[in-house]
């Protein structure tokens, strides 16, 4: 069943609002708005009714799909369940009626525990100090990166210019150097999914700055020579940037500053328990090894011992300065703080150790109706390709997608990461029961029968949602970005 746009509804005449008289004189609009730029005729818009209005936006609502409605295996993401205790503590008035230009005295509260939530994530990275300022994870890469670059100038080293990545990254990595001005060189992986030590060690040279990686990587896999990756990046004289996106499968449990990171983001919008999807909100504090402690952004919150208070520290000759206005999205740090101090230690790397679990259990239950690229324990997430027989029928990575469509379920992530051929990545997460996952896992199971059997059922799906299969093609080079009246009204 099609539903019915807004634009349908209503008839001529029917309202949605009533407004008070004008009780001031009315100037003509003439006066307010020059002539040339008036409307000829009545701008051509529904009319509809406050009921049927109501009525339009509450569907819209319950067709949406979310973390509280159905499973949403997106790989990379961390698309967790999210505590409802967090929302109340980030809804708390002391917090959420702050304003950003109070004075220190009067937010002690608010500065205390973003102090000590900077703690808490050097802790769980073991990492020397954080700022909180970055607005998600692509912006803390780009502060991570910034501060990387000021140091190696302040040094005299100003051809470090050049950042290496894997060909497994996620996009931002590139995207981000390019984005500070600096040249970025890809190297091959291993045979086994992991940064190649070869390929690496012919690419540092007196010109590298970072290599950025991220362990577990985008394959779900552990980088378990690391120790060996960092000493070859220190030799060269360059710094160890990790993208913190997949800390879901190691807290607690390993930690990148002893891994031989210098410098990390992490995503507190995915691990730290902050709903996120369709744009924010987000979150990407960065933390460093001591030496880079100068090159921080300003203001970072600090604390007195002598007066015991919080205040704002902006004596940091070396800053990068600041990076976003005021203090980063507060909001999400509240959520991040009750999160930690609800589950402490043990509770964070049971998190961890359940999410490993899910995912290895889930590939246990489709490996053998998938083809299994990298055949090994995994972490969080792995990566699966259609099954054999798929290509031969014509079928794709995207018609198993469309297809868990028609059982209920948000399609994984899909054609990434590039150095697999029809990627679909799964990532189940901790929050997930064993009866969903094999739920899931029969479904994907049954898909790949299909395919075989039948392969127009899956090259024609979705068949029951309410938007059937678009031409994505036409949709992206010729969107259909607002309303128009048809023809003749």
């Amino acid at each position: 069943m099609t539903e019915p746009l807004i634009f349908d509804l209503g008839a001529p005449g029917r309202g949605s609002c009533s407004m008070p008289e004008v009780d001031v004189p009315a100037l003509p609009l003439e006066e307010l708005i020059p002539e040339r730029l008036l409307r000829a005729s009545p701008p051509e818009i529904p009319e509809a009714g406050e009921r049927e209005v109501a009525g339009h936006f509450t569907r819209l609502s319950v067709l949406n799909y979310g973390v509280d409605t159905g499973f949403y295996p997106l790989g990379s993401c961390t698309m967790k369940y999210n505590p409802k205790i967090n929302e109340y503590a980030a809804r708390l008035p002391g917090f959420a009626r702050l304003h950003p230009y109070q004075p220190a005295g009067q937010v002690q509260g608010a500065l205390r525990l973003m102090y000590e939530l900077q703690g808490y994530l050097a802790e769980i990275t073991g990492m020397d100090f954080f700022t909180l300022q970055p607005a998600a994870g692509a912006h803390g890469e780009f502060t991570g990166l910034l501060m990387i670059k000021a140091y190696h100038e302040s040094r005299g080293e100003t051809g470090r210019r050049r950042v290496i990545v894997p060909d497994s990254s996620h996009g931002t990595n590139p995207a981000t150097a390019a984005l500070c001005g600096l040249e970025v060189r890809q190297i091959r992986s291993g045979p086994g999914g992991t940064v190649d030590l070869s390929a690496l060690s012919e690419a540092l040279d007196g010109e590298t700055a970072a290599v950025m990686l991220t362990n577990p990587n985008t394959l779900g896999l552990f980088e378990s020579e690391i120790s060996e990756v960092a000493g070859a990046v220190h030799r060269a004289g360059a710094l160890m940037y990790c993208d913190g996106a997949n800390m879901n499968a190691v807290m607690g449990i390993s930690r990148p500053g002893e891994m031989g990171f210098d410098v990390i983001h992490l995503n507190l919008h995915k691990t730290f328990s902050t709903p996120h999807g369709g744009g924010g909100p987000g979150s990407g504090p960065v933390g460093v090894k001591g030496f880079l402690a100068p090159f921080l952004p300003y203001p970072l919150v600090n604390h007195s011992p002598e007066t015991g208070s919080f205040f704002l520290d902006f004596d940091r000759p070396q800053s990068i300065g600041k990076v976003k206005s005021f203090y980063g999205n507060f909001g999400v740090a509240v959520r991040a703080y009750a999160y930690i101090r609800a589950l402490g230690g043990e509770g964070l790397r049971e998190v961890s150790e359940n999410a490993v679990l899910n995912a290895n259990y889930l590939l246990s239950l489709v490996r053998d109706s998938y083809r299994v690229p990298f055949d090994r324990p995994c972490m969080h997430e792995f990566v699966l390709a259609p099954p054999a027989g798929f290509k031969e029928a014509g079928l794709h990575t995207l018609d198993i997608a469309k297809r868990l469509m028609d059982y209920g379920y948000h399609p994984p992530t899909v054609y990434f990461p590039l150095i697999v051929e029809e990627a679909l990545m799964v990532e189940p997460t901790e929050t997930e029961s064993r009866a969903t996952l094999e739920e899931f896992a029969a479904a994907l199971v049954k898909i790949a029968r299909e395919g075989l059997e039948d392969p127009e059922l899956i090259k024609e799906s979705p068949h029951g949602t309410p938007v059937s299969r678009l031409d994505e093609v036409s949709a992206a080079r010729r969107p259909v970005l607002r309303w128009q009246p048809p023809e003749g009204k």
